[in-house]
């Protein structure tokens, strides 16, 4: 709503300045009860101005708390003892739960790699069996990867970059290309033996860098 009324400010305050210089009579016998035209000009190009800043700024503000809003979606799945995973920045996580044990796979967008070698660590676990705490090459928190910029992709197994044309979150918008992520995800947990039927689904992306 804050944002909204932002918006609205700006666009109401140039309306006002176009109804006040609308009665505005070029004609020399007409007495100058309004700004002249050079004035005209340069306060409406200082409120466009103001207006570009305030719409830059509202949707800064949407994006931040859209994107806030977005990583709390792992938030509350089963088990409730583990800490949902960080998504690490220019990449995304997908993350499921079977049989009261918590999976998250680590994805990089295109251009980036994992800093370490995980080419046959598909997956990171949370569960009773790793002590609520998640198996993670980085002891002791929440974080599963990092993605750093690479111009070629060794680290990780084939299926853990999201396609060239399609980052994470563009991944996420497509519901054709998201499901495929997931079923991947899926057959790739039961070739490791776990079985069940998946729920608490999540996909999350981290920030783009």
């Amino acid at each position: 709503m804050a944002l909204r009324m932002e918006f609205t400010g700006a666009v109401l305050q140039l309306g006002a300045l176009a109804v006040l210089f609308s009665g505005c009579s070029p004609e020399p016998d007409v007495p100058h009860v309004c700004g002249s035209q050079d004035e005209f000009s340069h306060l409406s190009q200082q409120l466009q101005l103001t207006a570009d800043s305030q719409v830059l700024s509202s949707i800064s503000k949407l994006s931040q708390t859209l994107h806030s809003h977005h990583l709390n979606e792992c938030d509350g799945a089963e088990p409730l003892n583990c800490t949902a995973a960080q998504a690490p920045e220019n990449g995304g996580l997908l993350c499921v739960s079977l049989n009261h044990r918590r999976f998250c796979k680590p994805l990089c967008n295109h251009g980036y790699d994992f800093m370490f070698l995980r080419s046959s660590r598909l997956f990171d676990e949370c569960s009773e069996q790793t002590s609520y705490t998640w198996n993670s090459q980085y002891v002791g928190g929440n974080q599963l990867a990092v993605c750093s910029k690479s111009p070629v992709t060794v680290a990780g197994a084939k299926t853990a970059y999201f396609p060239k044309e399609q980052d994470c979150l563009q991944s996420k918008a497509n519901n054709t290309l998201h499901a495929a992520l997931m079923e991947q995800f899926y057959r790739e947990l039961q070739s490791a033996g776990h079985q069940g039927e998946p729920h608490s689904t999540c996909h999350v992306c981290g920030h783009m860098r």
